[in-house]
């Protein structure tokens, strides 16, 4: 009995010292940043497309700790942790208690900063460094999209995609979760706004177009670097990314190699690409040109940095034409290219499905639709 008695008296007591142990009231956020020393770290309240809002700031301590505490906690939404350039963002739905980060200085720009007490943070970093390598798609993107269980993690990665034709359709989707679980908040509202002002200049893009989606695609029949003619009517039947570039041209060789991870894909799926160089001599260079001799040398010249380029870019579809005119080629004037690079979408049936479409994710949206 006296043995049973201290037994019972003494969980008595463990309990009690155990129920009075001081709930954590709000949220504390707080880390260690390794190679931030005695520098100010700041919490910042996002709110997309408008400047930060500074909820509160502190010293980093001489070994790199660093903490904020709210009484009253935070309310969902977007927040940084920012200190120097460099900021670590996350992803709260106002139900954290305790959350810590961290890491270096390199590893928050690197967003490899190690997070705990926020999942949604964790997934928000996971996708954008998936897409940043590649390792995710449009097909990733979509299930982040639909699937996350807070919307502000969906808004900031489409938000960070800049504002284009491509991004548009990610970014609406985005917006849409927004409004239905935050229609109030202040960065659904200024989500919302620009959008409706890239969705007007999107749609006058459209309007300018020669080039309509559901038109047939104008045939082009030209000579590939062996002097053989060949046709883009040829490949009715299949879907084809018909592709406008020159070797001369920076932005088209760095979105070569996202044409050729979307053509390894899907080759076998009926998908190829119909390259269409822009190389080559130019009336108004030609007359600057003295005679014939210099006219071939020239002409010479630009056909081999156009042949080295598909070689070096690893561009390993059949399918490469050119006048060998540079801007007077009639093909780019038949399609109304007026800038590079420039690709449009074609259907098995020959028909435009989609204009404009750059970039692995935007490529391979368009082509899941076809095939």
């Amino acid at each position: 009995m006296k043995y049973g008695y201290f037994f019972l008296l003494s969980t008595i007591l463990a309990i009690g010292i155990w129920s009075c142990q001081p709930e954590i009231q709000g949220v504390q956020i707080k880390g260690k940043i390794n190679d931030a020393a005695n520098l100010q770290v700041f919490l910042d309240k996002v709110t997309l497309n408008k400047a930060n809002t500074v909820l509160e700031k502190s010293e980093v301590a001489s070994n790199g700790a660093f903490s904020f505490a709210f009484p009253e906690g935070l309310e969902p939404g977007i927040y940084a942790v920012r200190v120097g350039q460099q900021r670590a963002q996350l992803i709260l739905d106002g139900k954290e208690k305790k959350i810590e980060i961290n890491g270096s200085m390199n590893d928050i720009a690197q967003l490899n900063q190690k997070v705990s007490g926020s999942g949604h943070t964790n997934s928000y970093l996971q996708m954008v460094k998936g897409l940043n390598s590649r390792q995710y798609g449009i097909n990733d993107l979509n299930m982040y999209i639909d699937t996350a269980s807070n919307a502000f993690g969906p808004a900031l990665v489409t938000y960070q995609m800049g504002w284009s034709q491509d991004a548009f359709a990610f970014q609406k989707a985005s917006l849409d979760k927004l409004v239905s679980t935050y229609p109030t908040n202040a960065s659904t509202i200024e989500y919302s706004n620009i959008l409706s002002q890239v969705e007007k200049q999107i749609n006058r893009m459209v309007a300018m177009e020669k080039i309509k989606v559901g038109q047939p695609a104008p045939d082009i029949k030209l000579p590939n670097p062996n002097g053989r003619e060949m046709s883009l009517a040829d490949l009715k039947g299949q879907v084809v990314l018909l592709d406008f570039w020159a070797s001369w041209c920076g932005p088209c060789r760095r979105e070569n190699p996202n044409v050729v991870k979307v053509y390894d894909k899907y080759k076998s799926q009926g998908f190829t690409v119909f390259s269409v160089s822009l190389d080559g001599l130019d009336e108004r260079t030609k007359a600057r040109l003295g005679g014939s001799d210099q006219v071939s040398k020239y002409m010479e010249r630009e056909k081999q940095k156009w042949e080295t380029a598909i070689q070096q870019d690893d561009l390993k579809w059949d399918f490469h034409v050119s006048e060998l005119r540079k801007w007077d080629t009639q093909a780019a004037s038949l399609y109304g290219v007026s800038g590079i690079p420039k690709a449009f979408m074609i259907d098995r049936e020959g028909k435009i499905a989609a204009v404009g479409v750059r970039g692995a994710a935007a490529i391979e949206r368009e082509l899941i639709k076809l095939l």
